[in-house]
């Protein structure tokens, strides 16, 4: 698994519903898991909280909107887009998802190319650099398509692991990611790393950033991790 997938979050209680979706997002190369209930959801969720969710609304105990409503209220997950689908086509419902915090809401039936196209919509919003779009920071370029960074003139040489670190960075400049956040970013959950080889891959990012001049934009946070800018 590429360490660079987005993670999306199937909360569906039928099963064949379930199963075509993750069928389709992962042919699109999206990593996906799955939880059959609220409950799972949630717990999911707490665990290892994915980059998008694509949420039913109607569910046994827990209610889609209700689920959605826990999201949006706890500030680690707010920021999480939840796209979600109901049988319910009145306006009124689409209305009532939307303020319960839904970033999107898509009405079944519903064809499963509109629906990637929506997912990568959300996902083009909060990680762009995985959707091959541009990231600017300060005199910093990075174009996740060609893979190029440039800071003013001057192209930069990065390896693969330091150019998805700066890309972690340059999508949320200012945010601090503690070393484990940034282990599960960048070298993906499923692999077992040492955190002290963010700190080593840090320091190479560092080194490449100012090959050419210029200050060193990645901040130490002390006791927290690090920061863009």
């Amino acid at each position: 698994m590429s360490a660079a997938q987005p993670r999306v979050l199937i909360v569906e209680d039928e099963p064949a519903q379930r199963e075509v979706l993750a069928y389709n997002l992962e042919a699109e190369g999206f990593a996906v898991s799955q939880a059959q209930n609220g409950e799972e959801a949630l717990l999911l969720i707490d665990e290892d909280a994915p980059d998008i969710i694509v949420l039913d609304w109607m569910m046994p105990n827990l209610s889609g909107i209700e689920i959605c409503r826990r999201i949006k209220i706890k500030p680690e997950t707010r920021s999480i887009p939840v796209i979600m689908l109901s049988a319910r086509a009145e306006e009124v419902d689409r209305v009532r998802g939307l303020e319960t915090g839904a970033d999107d809401y898509v009405v079944k039936p519903y064809s499963v190319l509109e629906l990637m196209a929506r997912v990568r919509s959300q996902l083009r919003r909060v990680r762009p650099s995985t959707m091959g779009q541009r990231l600017e920071f300060d005199d910093i370029i990075l174009d996740a398509e060609t893979h190029k960074v440039t800071r003013g003139p001057d192209e930069l040489k990065l390896g693969p692991t330091e150019f998805r670190l700066l890309s972690t960075f340059m999508e949320k400049p200012g945010r601090v990611w503690s070393r484990e956040q940034l282990l599960d970013r960048v070298w993906g959950r499923d692999i077992y790393v040492d955190t002290r080889t963010v700190d080593v891959h840090i320091g190479r990012l560092r080194k490449a950033l100012t090959q050419h001049g210029g200050g060193n934009p990645v901040r130490t946070v002390r006791g927290a991790g690090y920061a863009l800018g």
